[in-house]
């Protein structure tokens, strides 16, 4: 059976606070071969970094997430720039718009996320695109920042398959994970249906976002074979056609 490889998780949390050795100590026994932490804070980007010299299995993405860009000036910024120049430092992110908070301000988003996709460029990393309530303007700056010679993926996929085909043709990877399992998930299951399997990865997001049967709970990479079974039902195909895909896009996407 193909390992599974969690392409974005946030094991530094504050809720793995009580078992975060034990946990990621018994993923590979359950078949987690590979993790990206993501970092999202800059706090949490130092947390990641910790995470990456601990554990083999945990690889990095170093990136301010939208709702953390207030805390960023030029000395941040330089800090954040050099630890791309770590071996496990794989990509960008999560880096993007959110537009479900008012804070801070879209202006301010929008400054950072063009700030950080022209730092991918200059360090050759792919990007995590974090995008909610705010597909326009994501796709707007993507296209005029020219992300489409970036690579790299959209995490926690939540619009339509008409969007989805513009982030394909930009040749990005599309993130799925527990909410492919919500009842009321029509939209997604529609996008995931019409996305190739080819330009699929799995992810937690964890601690949030776990699948049924256990939503509401804190999530983690234990709970992606939910996932996989139902990627498996939508595509029509056998739960490992889902694995082996989704490790080699993996690897495809962290250029691993």
């Amino acid at each position: 059976m193909t390992a599974i490889f969690d392409t974005h998780a946030h094991y530094d949390d504050e809720a793995f606070d009580q078992d975060r050795e034990a946990l990621l100590g018994n993923l590979p026994k359950n078949g987690i071969a590979m993790v990206v932490n993501v970092g999202s804070s800059l706090e949490s980007c130092r947390r990641t970094i910790e995470l990456m010299g601990r554990y083999d299995y945990i690889y990095g993405a170093i990136g301010i997430h939208p709702s953390d860009t207030g805390e960023l000036d030029e000395e941040s910024f330089a800090w954040l720039r050099q630890q791309y120049q770590l071996e496990k430092c794989v990509a960008v992110g999560e880096i993007g718009l959110d537009y479900y908070w008012n804070e801070p301000e879209r202006e301010i988003q929008q400054k950072w996320f063009r700030r950080q996709l022209n730092l991918a460029r200059e360090v050759k990393k792919p990007v995590i695109i974090h995008s909610r309530d705010a597909a326009k303007d994501t796709i707007d700056i993507l296209t005029e920042e020219r992300a489409e010679e970036l690579g790299g993926v959209i995490h926690c996929y939540s619009y339509t398959k008409e969007t989805a085909k513009t982030f394909l043709d930009m040749g990005f990877f599309i993130g799925i994970g527990g909410v492919l399992t919500f009842k009321n998930a029509r939209k997604l299951k529609e996008a995931v249906e019409y996305i190739p399997l080819e330009r699929i990865v799995l992810e937690t997001d964890c601690p949030y976002l776990a699948p049924e049967p256990n939503r509401g709970k804190r999530n983690s990479s234990l709970n992606i074979p939910y996932v996989v079974s139902a990627l498996a039902q939508i595509k029509g195909v056998d739960e490992e056609t889902v694995r082996q895909a989704a490790w080699e896009n993996a690897h495809e996407l962290y250029r691993l």
